[in-house]
């Protein structure tokens, strides 16, 4: 009899046991995800840690995001969730991001950092969309940032306003970069004529080693000086960024773009992914914000092609409008896909270092919305 207790005991503590049928959706929405990563590679340096996370923050029963209580400790993403709660990771991924990038094409060509600019329209666009769809005010600015398509960005502007959203927000920003080869394409062919996709650029001119150094040093001045609240995220990227850039410290950049950058990418990834849990996802709210981030990153891309139009009209046809649709950050892969584009029109296009002017100038663009809404709003 204490036998057959005891088993019904341990098959009363089991998973199996005591899943619910949305924990159970979740575990395969999470499946799916990473379908998506591995077998797809659909940005899986990211949706890769988020969807594991989300797995194991579904297990019944397991408990990782418990909070400390009773004089018991609090599970293991419990602490690692405070790096997102506090906002010190996306910083961080800022810091990796800068040490990477590139922004001589930038440089060279400073009048794409308008398409970077004119692509962040979708974000302003989708925000005052959330507040029509009785959205609160400060959920309606962290769901519009997804039009950025910087998941970073939006991490950190959802921690600061709206960090109960975190979950479905985190997923649909990632998910939207890591869609950028589908969602893109066809907007992209709806609003530019193939005349205008053969449009070959000139080449870039050199741009010199005191420029790239003085470029980040300004950045940060200037933004500081009129943006306070967007120097965590644009702080850390130039400071990456003139890690590379100085060539003089050779320890720090490495460490920056590799050990540095990898581990938060796991913590975030991690973390983020377990806030997705089945009580606070599956909602009819999710679904909303999962829509709305679509319609925020196609405004995007739209305003960021129709902008390059423009410019393209003004210089009597130097310039390729489907550059602009990189102004959506998503670096690179945003510029991968004009070049893939154009290159479809056209096999002696190149237009992959010219995509990567907006292509950068998005990442600060996004930055510098996450700041204006913060200031607004915070």
């Amino acid at each position: 009899m204490i036998i057959v207790e005891k088993l019904v005991q341990l098959w009363e503590s089991t998973g199996i046991a005591i899943a619910t049928p949305s924990e159970l959706l979740m575990i395969a929405l999470a499946l799916f995800l990473m379908y998506l990563a591995i077998v797809k590679k659909y940005e899986p340096l990211l949706l890769l840690p988020i969807s594991f996370g989300m797995l194991l923050a579904n297990m019944p029963g397991a408990g990782l995001m418990l909070p400390p209580e009773g004089g018991q400790p609090g599970g293991l993403f419990y602490y690692l969730y405070l790096g997102v709660k506090n906002g010190i990771y996306p910083p961080l991924i800022f810091l990796g991001v800068g040490a990477f990038t590139d922004f001589g094409p930038l440089i060279a060509n400073p009048k794409t950092l308008l398409l970077g600019a004119a692509a962040q329209f979708g974000i302003f666009i989708t925000f005052l969309g959330a507040i029509l769809l009785n959205f609160p005010l400060l959920q309606a600015a962290a769901i519009g940032i997804i039009g950025g398509a910087d998941g970073p960005t939006a991490i950190y502007l959802t921690t600061k306003l709206a960090p109960e959203l975190l979950g479905p927000i985190a997923i649909a920003a990632y998910s939207y970069m890591a869609l950028v080869p589908i969602i893109q394409p066809p907007i992209m062919k709806a609003l530019t004529t193939k005349k205008e996709r053969q449009i070959v650029m000139e080449q870039l001119r050199p741009v010199s080693k005191t420029e790239r150094i003085l470029f980040p040093i300004i950045v940060t001045i200037l933004t500081g000086l009129l943006l306070p609240s967007a120097v965590p995220l644009i702080g850390m990227l130039m400071l990456g960024n003139l890690f590379r850039e100085s060539g003089v410290v050779d320890r720090l950049f490495k460490a920056s773009q590799n050990e540095l950058n990898n581990i938060i990418v796991i913590f975030l990834g991690l973390t983020v992914g377990a806030t997705a849990s089945a009580e606070m996802f599956l909602r009819l709210e999710t679904l909303k914000i999962i829509a709305l981030g679509l319609i925020a990153f196609s405004i995007g891309t739209a305003a960021g092609l129709l902008f390059g139009k423009l410019m393209c009209w003004l210089s009597k046809g130097k310039v390729n409008p489907l550059i602009g649709s990189a102004g959506v950050s998503a670096v690179p892969m945003a510029a991968r896909v004009s070049q893939d584009v154009g290159a479809q029109e056209n096999p002696n296009n190149y237009l992959l270092m010219h995509a990567m002017g907006p292509n950068v100038a998005g990442v600060i663009g996004s930055a510098i919305a996450a700041g204006v809404l913060m200031s607004l709003l915070g």
